[in-house]
């Protein structure tokens, strides 16, 4: 949490003091000494960057008139500037030169500076083929030694002009333009804004921009919601006739508050009501606008053999073409936050019952289908289409075809895509169970109706949607549910090497942003985002990094487990999931000592989940006692030492990967929650925990938190603060305690089933005030001393409504 420091009273009563001495000074005719000689200053200050600017002005021009576009290039070649741009960018920059000196090299990257639109100073290098460079100041270095001029420019007619700026002591420093969010717009107010129609003016002309009363010429139209509402008045017809963007006030608000003109379309208002529809780019979008889409949108490629739906060829009976054990259907991303640069494309080759062979490829971003390069093409020769879809591979990415789909051969080359590798399989999004789908599969299931609908939820498509979606990783263009093992090894490999990279790097400022980019289009290359971001500490590297990588490998384990589901559901498809997954599901009978155990352990336990200002309860709607094949029983660790009860937090999306396959350690160490004792299982002894992991949503309040057993060994090491050096704890694999702020009360705890610790107790303050940890964490470093015994389905409600449990059917 921030807090934002206010000024304190004493220090305002000064403030208006000084005021008020200044407003006596003003009336009296003079201004306070001090005042004085700051006005004077300011005033030679502005004249001489006045007369600087006009210099710098007649000087261009000069330079514009009496040298050549070879004079130009020949004058940046000779001191080691680029001069490939063109022509009218290759003249700012010789004037650039001429005037204020050569730039020296970019201190990150050692690549050329430009200046970009008078406002900054960027880069044009890369910090590495991934990633574009970031560098950006106002106040570039400059090469301190004379200019070197070629004969031709000293032989010209301006050559006496351009030696007075030789020597590096009589060359000003050049003042770029402030930023100012609005500079060259005209804006129209309309409707009952939060904020007086004067009160925008006064913020609009301060910020460069001016206000017309009119929509004539203006920019875009700023109105209330409640124009939209009410159908607007004839102002807001003529903008919309017109073609004038319509936005909300919050364009306004965000502008000046990252002074900088934010995306019009992002915070249109009215456009969808018009014939041709909204048509927003998804990364324009506000993202709960772009939440409804993707959610809605259909997966357009399932896998490697996936046709792509647009190309409508499916319909025809439409194949991926393969020849000599190749697939010729590839998938790219390019993420380079360096350029602002986010794009997939797709080339596919695709076979249809008599006719000719068909080349596929679109280009674009995410939701910007209308901008897209698309195109379908008829091939009668089929070598022909196969060298050309050779060709293209090699265009898009640098390299080859054959080594990269035979052998998985690849470089990642500057500006060019990289493969995203997909297997061979139908994604969880296309082939689990659709909404309509899943009444009938449950009625028609032979399990116990509540085990049927538990498996209904796990092999249903929206748990593993809505996972995607709240990841930003639900492009429908890209089946991230389908993708090899070879490449999501690749990622975890991209991670745990940027992992060990910060435990050794004392980079700061710049160069840490660098580094921080670099990664951050690595990762959003190899796992394609609609909304990819610069990463910039550990708990945005564990939420968007190793929590997302453990999610998509979970979820692409339950693609290859559910497989396709989208025909007849008449035939139990249900049982047949059941029956892969390798084990035992039973209801836990109400009546139960072990449900009313474990209902008093999570209520005893559980702090209400806040969101915004709302605070949600917990209540266990049903539990299920679990055996799976993968996972060890209570007899298997029967003779471990000091077994504990813990609860386990996890989306609904990893669930049928635990149960399937057993829990996994965590992908690497950070020292966050959840990642600060390494490559280990963690548990807590508090259901509050587990359920911030557990939590669906305020409009999807079902969700699912895990009980297991699991053994901490004979020795147990507790902690207070992120251990320096996990892997030790990993060799050892110890029992690991990590101490919280809260604690539940010791005298409260009691055994159950003999020899298994339950430490169910009250949430109390503990000791240790200053532990990262808000709850004790327990960490198990071998998955064979932990055994998932139960899965208890709870149902999350905003506090003071009622609870209405409905019984399945």
């Amino acid at each position: 949490m921030k807090v934002h420091e206010t000024r304190s009273h004493a220090h305002m009563s000064g403030d208006e003091q000084k005021k008020g001495n200044l407003r006596k000074h003003k009336a009296e005719g003079k201004l306070p000494e001090a005042e004085q000689s700051q006005k004077k200053a300011k005033s030679e200050n502005d004249n001489g960057a006045g007369d600087a600017a006009s210099e710098y002005s007649e000087f261009c021009k000069a330079v514009e008139e009496n040298l050549s576009a070879d004079q130009i290039k020949e004058v940046l070649e000779t001191n080691g500037q680029d001069s490939s741009a063109p022509e009218e960018i290759l003249l700012a920059q010789c004037q650039d030169l001429l005037f204020y000196g050569a730039l020296a090299k970019c201190p990150l990257c050692g690549g050329n500076l430009i200046c970009d639109n008078d406002k900054r100073f960027i880069c044009g290098g890369e910090i590495s083929e991934w990633c574009s460079c970031v560098f950006s100041t106002k106040h570039p270095p400059r090469q301190d030694e004379p200019i070197k001029l070629p004969d031709s420019v000293m032989n010209s007619a301006i050559s006496d002009l351009i030696k007075k700026h030789q020597d590096p002591k009589s060359r000003p420093k050049r003042e770029l333009s402030s930023d100012k969010p609005f500079t060259g717009m005209m804006i129209s107010l309309m409707g009952r804004l939060t904020r007086t129609h004067q009160y925008w003016k006064k913020k609009i002309e301060r910020h460069g921009g001016k206000v017309s009363n009119s929509v004539q010429g203006v920019t875009c139209l700023v109105v209330s919601p409640a124009e939209r509402e009410r159908g607007g008045s004839s102002k807001l017809v003529e903008a919309m006739e017109q073609g004038i963007p319509v936005v909300s006030e919050a364009w306004l608000v965000d502008s000046v508050e990252k002074q900088e003109a934010q995306p019009l379309e992002a915070y249109d208002v009215v456009s969808d009501l018009s014939v041709e529809g909204k048509g927003i780019p998804w990364d324009k979008q506000d993202p709960s606008e772009e939440a409804i889409e993707s959610l809605s949108a259909e997966l357009k490629m399932y896998g490697k053999r996936g046709v792509y739906k647009d190309t409508k060829l499916q319909e025809s009976g439409g194949k991926i073409f393969e020849k000599d054990g190749l697939l010729y259907n590839c998938a790219f991303s390019l993420c380079d936050l360096g350029k602002g640069r986010n794009e997939y494309c797709i080339m596919q080759l695709v076979t249809v019952p008599e006719s000719n062979l068909n080349m596929y490829f679109k280009r674009g971003k995410v939701g910007d289908d209308p901008n897209a390069e698309e195109r379908l093409e008829e091939w009668e020769d089929e070598e022909a289409a196969i060298e050309e879809f050779a060709r293209l591979f090699e265009e898009i990415t640098g390299n080859e075809f054959e080594p990269w789909e035979r052998e998985k051969k690849i470089e990642k080359k500057p500006h060019k895509f990289f493969p995203i590798d997909m297997d061979d399989g139908i994604e969880v999004r296309s082939g689990a169970l659709g909404l309509r789908q899943l009444g009938v599969a449950s009625a028609h299931c032979k399990l116990d109706p509540f085990v049927a609908n538990f498996v209904k939820v796990l092999c249903g498509q929206e748990i593993y949607k809505y996972a995607l979606m709240e990841l930003g990783l639900d492009p429908p263009d890209l089946p991230i549910g389908m993708l090899t093992d070879l490449h999501l090894k690749r990622c975890e490999e991209v991670l745990l090497e940027f992992v060990e990279k910060l435990k050794t790097t004392k980079e700061t400022g710049q160069k840490a942003e660098a580094m921080w980019a670099d990664f951050s289009s690595r990762w959003f290359s190899l796992m394609h985002s609609t909304r990819p971001m610069r990463l910039h500490d550990f708990h945005e590297l564990a939420d968007h990094a190793a929590s997302t990588f453990e999610t998509v490998r979970d979820i692409n384990t339950a693609s290859r487990l559910i497989g396709d589901m989208r025909g007849d559901t008449l035939d139990d498809p249900l049982s047949d999931r059941y029956n892969k997954l390798g084990c035992k599901i039973s209801v836990v009978d109400k009546e139960s000592e072990d449900y009313k155990m474990i209902v008093k352990y999570l209520e005893t336990t559980y702090e209400p989940v806040k969101v915004s200002d709302v605070e949600y309860s917990a209540t266990v709607v049903n539990v299920f006692a679990v055996e799976s094949e993968a996972i060890p029983t209570l007899d298997d660790i029967k003779n471990l030492p000091n077994k504990v009860l813990l609860w386990c937090g996890s989306r609904s999306s990893n669930l049928l990967r635990h149960i399937y396959k057993g829990f996994l350690p965590a992908v690497c160490s950070l020292p966050v929650p959840g990642y600060m004792f390494g490559k280990a299982i963690v548990c807590s002894d508090a259901a509050a925990e587990a359920a911030r992991y557990g939590f669906t949503a305020v409009d999807r309040p079902e969700g699912f938190l895990v009980l297991a057993v699991a053994s901490l060994g004979e020795e147990v090491t507790e902690f207070t603060n992120p251990p320096e050096d996990t892997k030790t704890l990993e060799e050892r694999k110890v029992g690991v305690k990590g101490l919280g702020r809260k604690k539940t009360e010791e005298s409260e705890h009691f055994i159950w089933r003999d020899d298994i610790k339950v430490p169910c107790g009250r949430l109390v303050p503990s000791e240790h005030k200053d532990s990262p940890l808000e709850y004790n964490e327990y960490a198990v470093y071998d998955p064979k001393q932990t055994s998932i015994k139960f899965l208890v389905e709870v149902k999350y409600e905003e506090k003071g409504t009622e609870i209405i449990d409905v019984e399945p059917e």
